[in-house]
């Protein structure tokens, strides 16, 4: 009997010890759920704050707070007002709402982050944000089909006079002989910048039966088989039409102007959809005058704010807009309902990435 109460106590010694062990672990498995279940935001660094100071669709204050970032949703930030408030946050969001230059950089010391609703960053001097160590984030992905499909839609209303016709008939004009169209099918298309906006414009192209070039200086030969990616000349030599999608900075700035548009085919049509400072709009008129350019569609301008245009301005819009050969659109390519929430939907989670990555901001 002795001899049995010894192997049976370890037994009984090696049970109690598992079952202490399993409620350890259940204990710390139960410990870790609380902690992480009390607040997401105890995930990030307590300096993980975005003010935002543009509008942006709900859906970006929403997935900021699932993910547990604090923020301050201000769409009506007044600069004059409420500078001060700047240098509370280390994250900024904004679209257009000011000019993010060094001299505002500098002036605040904890900003780490600046955030743009859409693609283009020439509001931010990137340059200086970047000799700062400050993450420059943008949401190119959220309106790049929304641009894409405008631009479609403004070379065919070139192609069919649409907006000629379409005034025409207004005044109950029945002209169908002068606004015989000419077909995209069999047209060499170049795009000059083959980032997002660029390659997705070649791809709603692909169905038209167009040969496509592309010239991009950064980026590498992409989507072989669709598009022949070419050098700058042999693309404006070779181009029936040519559409822009580049940043606007100081290497694109007047970009397209009397040198460029010389170097073209005879006829070209020609699209701008970037930024109105690529272009030097008093050049494109007189390639339009002097019959180089047959027709010019744009949907940005040197100068957006129409209370600030000079009078050469007005009168060179005012004469651009009554022609024909013109279609003029107030920067609304990339402003479609889905491109709101999508632009939203692509800069929250590049933030929540950011902050998850950067723990001490």
């Amino acid at each position: 009997m002795l001899m049995l109460i010894f192997p049976i106590t370890r037994v009984l010694t090696k049970i109690i010890e598992g079952q202490a062990t399993c409620v350890f672990f259940y204990l710390k498995v139960l410990f870790i759920c609380l902690i992480l279940s009390v607040s997401p935001s105890m995930i990030y660094s307590e300096t993980a704050k975005v003010l935002i100071i543009d509008d942006f669709h709900p859906i970006f204050s929403e997935s900021l707070s699932i993910a547990g970032i604090e923020h301050t949703y201000n769409p009506d930030f007044d600069l004059n007002v409420e500078s001060e408030l700047l240098k509370k946050y280390p994250i900024i969001a904004l679209r257009s709402k000011m000019q993010m230059d060094q001299a505002t950089i500098e002036s605040l010391p904890k900003l780490k982050c600046i955030a743009r609703g859409g693609a283009g960053m020439d509001n931010i001097d990137e340059a200086f944000a970047l000799s700062k160590d400050i993450t420059l984030l943008n949401a190119p992905e959220g309106n790049r089909d929304a641009v894409a499909e405008h631009c479609i839609g403004l070379l065919l209303t070139m192609s069919n006079n649409i907006h000629k016709s379409a005034n025409e008939l207004k005044t109950l004009q029945w002209n169908r002989e002068s606004n015989r169209g000419w077909e995209i099918g069999g047209k060499t298309i170049g795009i000059i910048g083959y980032g997002n906006t660029g390659s997705s414009f070649a791809h709603k192209l692909s169905s038209f039966g167009c040969t496509i070039l592309a010239y991009d200086k950064y980026i590498k030969a992409t989507d072989a088989g669709l598009v022949e990616f070419v050098g700058l000349e042999n693309l404006l030599q070779r181009s029936d039409v040519i559409s822009f999608h580049i940043p606007l900075n100081n290497e694109t700035k007047n970009l397209l102007n009397r040198e460029l548009i010389s170097k073209m085919k005879d006829q070209v049509v020609l699209i701008n959809s970037s930024r109105g400072g690529i272009c030097k709009t008093e050049d494109v008129w007189h390639g339009i005058e002097s019959g180089k350019i047959k027709s010019f569609a744009s949907d940005v301008f040197e100068q957006e704010n129409m209370d600030k245009l000079n009078e050469e301005q007005k009168e060179l819009l005012l004469k651009m807009s009554a022609s024909n050969q013109v279609v003029l659109t107030p920067h609304i390519a990339g402003w479609s309902t889905e491109s709101y929430k999508k632009i939203a939907q692509v800069l929250a989670q590049k933030i929540i990435e950011y902050t998850t990555k950067v723990k001490n901001i």
